[in-house]
């Protein structure tokens, strides 16, 4: 049995059964796309009787009305939807009947077209076309209702005299051409008519195969066909959606933001998701026509009835309200533009499960942004929407669809998500994923949204990242610079050339333009220490905490710092995902004050020494007592730090600084810090923290000691000696105990 049929159909009777509604415009491909000059090209084949192509067209079956490209009183039911030759009928339509195109920007616009009956030229009308008396400016008009031939021909005979002399031969020639070009309309196209039988995918595949230069349909196409026939509002609507989306509004309320630029055909999957709770478009252009799956015949009820779900559902996806409070979803996960997406599925189908949860199941807006931000969060982070989204979020569908309440809903948000980031995620997957150089991977805009959420500064920059790249305030961005950590010259000069290493996710870190220049192409033994005396202590630990970066991490061998930078990395995400779903512990209190710590007497983490360099039983300066403070520094760094209170007695009583006899306090100061850098490392003192404080009258020097980033050996002569706290006592190790208990330590 044969597919199609073929007929010869004049332009004449195209251009007729448009105006009767017999032919209808469904938009299979898109708006009217071409440009002018195709237009113009189109019409001078056609004038010289060169062939034009052929025109495909679908019987629908369709008993209601198809949108119509013409706009006469239609006195019979359009039955033929064109495929292929969209273009070149709209342009034909158009030009024939002076009426406008909607360009692919969604404005309306006349083409008008110029002709030279003298030369037999075809131009596109510009201003000077137009003040050229050779030219028919627009020749539409020859096939208006109203045109007369004889006073047409005379008139513009008449202005071209004007300008020069015109034989007899010169005239019947152009009188010869405008009556050529006014017989137009009797040129032949080839028509093939596909049979209503036809399914939708055998059309497409007829498509391809004809017209290879043609964009190639899919299910949406289809769908929006099928909007086109029996709900063209609907179609407009997201359309209009879609085009409002791409251009900041002037104080009007529009869906413009900075995470997407929807086409409406994701738009349409939004409203067969909350509809139909579909994402297989495949399956939902069957359920739209109605079509009974025993028979194979469309049943107009069943049609409607699945309209009816797709207009109330529409009416949610296209609400401003809805849509702005989603997006503030992706925000609240630390993403704030368009340049941290990697998937746009993931932002429509999480939209979807937003919609469902305020409206079927009636969840609270700001709880259900809540759970989304979540759902979000993972989803982008995973990937899940990137490699066959539709089988995946059908299969998410399939989880939520028919729950009992909101609770069990958002239950089961949270469930996908706890399935998905399990323990061993965090600890290989990410960190494995991690270890790529793509400059879009899903893992690293986790990395920069999870920095955001924990309110992370630019390293070496007080500046908050959030605000730096937000493309919604003006000029984020322009002075924030992705830095190699290990410049690429640097890394060149040891030996490492191979870029996939070199621009390895975990070897970049977001500093301040002029940080950037500075850095430039110095190794970060360089850089660094200048960079670092920034930042107070306490800044540096907690940004090289949310920087992922490990102590002392410039002297680490390169492909060392990656694996450990990437295990921080995913550290740091997992950090922001229990701030997300406030899983994260609670904040530490405050360090006890020196009185509670004096009170407390000396313990495992607190030591009292009543001198820094007297000796109070000889009054002189005594190495012993520098020696002593050293080794409770040294033995606290060692361990998990501590705090040692320099003019506190063994016993608690306060007697002051004063009889170390220092000039002035920061006298003393320098000299603790001479001592720690001389004597333990100068790598160390960015964990030791002195400071001084009143008690009880008296001055007292409190000294706060970290963890240290390795083992702090004392230099006591020619001696390396390792202390650890143990206890309330400072103990010496030797031997094998030293390896045994830095192998442990660090």
């Amino acid at each position: 049995m044969a597919i199609f049929t073929t007929s010869n159909v004049p332009i004449s009777s195209l251009i007729e059964d448009i105006d009767m509604g017999k032919i209808g415009l469904p938009e299979l491909q898109r708006p009217f796309v071409w440009p002018n000059v195709n237009v113009r090209d189109l019409f001078d084949s056609l004038y010289r009787g060169y062939p034009a192509g052929f025109l495909l067209f679908w019987k629908t079956g369709a008993d209601g009305a198809l949108k119509s490209i013409g706009t006469g009183p239609k006195q019979s039911v359009p039955e033929l939807a064109i495929v292929d030759g969209q273009q070149r009928l709209t342009s034909l339509y158009a030009v024939v009947k002076g009426m406008e195109v909607l360009r692919s920007n969604f404005k309306k616009e006349r083409i008008q077209i110029a002709f030279n009956p003298l030369s037999g030229r075809f131009d596109v009308a510009d201003a000077a076309i137009k003040k050229d008396r050779a030219f028919i400016p627009d020749i539409s008009v020859l096939w208006r209702p109203d045109f007369k031939a004889g006073a047409f021909r005379k008139a513009f005979l008449s202005q071209l005299k004007e300008i020069r002399e015109i034989s007899e031969e010169e005239e019947t020639a152009i009188e010869d051409a405008i009556d050529h070009l006014r017989n137009l309309p009797n040129y032949n196209f080839v028509a093939l008519t596909l049979a209503s039988s036809v399914d939708e995918e055998t059309i497409a595949e007829v498509f391809v195969r004809i017209n290879g230069k043609g964009k190639a349909l899919n299910q949406a196409d289809f769908i929006m066909t099928l909007m086109s026939v029996f709900w063209e509002d609907g179609r407009v609507e997201l359309e209009n959606f879609s085009l409002q989306a791409t251009v900041p509004s002037e104080g009007q309320a529009s869906p413009y933001n900075h995470f997407i630029k929807p086409s409406p055909d994701q738009m349409l999957r939004a409203t067969v998701g909350l509809a139909l709770k579909r994402a297989r478009l495949a399956n939902v252009y069957s359920a739209l026509r109605g079509k009974d799956a025993a028979t194979g015949v469309d049943n107009p009820d069943k049609r409607e009835g699945q309209f009816t779900l797709m207009r109330e559902a529409q009416t949610a996806v296209l609400n401003l309200a809805n849509w702005h409070h989603f997006l503030d979803a992706l925000k609240l996960a630390g993403y704030r533009g368009q340049k941290m997406v990697s998937s746009e599925a993931a932002i429509i189908f999480s939209y979807v499960l937003y919609l469902i949860g305020i409206r079927d199941y009636g969840i609270d807006r700001t709880r259900m942004r809540q759970a989304i931000a979540e759902f979000y969060y993972m989803a982008s982070m995973t990937g899940r929407y990137t490699s066959s989204p539709e089988t995946r979020f059908e299969a998410d569908l399939g989880q939520v669809r028919d729950l009992a309440s909101g609770e069990v809903f958002v239950a089961k948000l949270r469930e996908i998500c706890d399935t998905t980031l399990t323990n061993d995620y965090w600890e290989i997957t990410l960190p494995s994923q991690l270890a790529t150089s793509a400059a879009r991977s899903p893992t690293l805009f986790a990395y920069q949204a999870s920095l955001i959420m924990l309110d992370a500064p630019a390293l070496f920059s007080p500046l908050k990242l959030a605000a730096m790249v937000d493309p919604a305030i003006k000029g984020s961005k322009a002075s924030l610079e992705q830095h190699h950590l290990f410049p690429r010259a640097y890394l060149e000069a040891q030996g490492v050339t191979d870029l996939k290493l070199i621009n390895q996710i975990a070897n970049f870190a977001p500093v301040e333009w002029p940080d950037n220049i500075k850095i430039g192409k110095q190794p970060p033994a360089e850089y660094v220490p200048a960079l670092d005396v920034q930042m107070t202590a306490a800044e540096r630990e907690r940004v090289y905490g949310l920087h992922a970066l490990p102590h002392l991490w410039w002297e680490l061998p390169y492909d060392q710092f990656l694996v450990e930078r990437r295990l921080r990395m995913a550290q740091v995400v997992r950090r922001a995902w229990e701030r997300l779903r406030g899983d994260a512990a609670i904040e530490a209190v405050s360090p006890p004050s020196v009185a509670e710590l004096i009170a407390g007497g000396e313990t495992g983490a607190v030591e009292f020494k009543s001198t820094l360099r007297i000796n109070l039983h000889t009054g002189q300066p005594d190495e012993k007592m520098h020696l002593s403070a050293l080794k409770t520094i040294a033995g606290f760094l060692n361990a998990k730090g501590g705090t040692l209170l320099i003019g506190v007695a063994d016993d608690g009583e306060v007697l002051g600084i004063s009889a170390d006899g220092f000039p002035n306090e920061d006298k003393m100061g320098l000299h603790l810090v001479n001592l720690i850098k001389d004597r333990i490392g100068e790598v160390f003192l960015p964990y030791v923290h002195p400071h001084f404080d009143d008690q009880q009258g008296e001055r007292v020097l409190i000294v706060r000691c970290e963890p240290g980033p390795k083992a702090a050996f004392l230099k006591d002569g020619k001696e390396q000696r390792l202390f650890v706290r143990g206890g309330n006592a400072t103990t010496e190790l030797s031997g094998a105990a030293i390896t045994d208990y830095i192998n442990h330590r660090f």
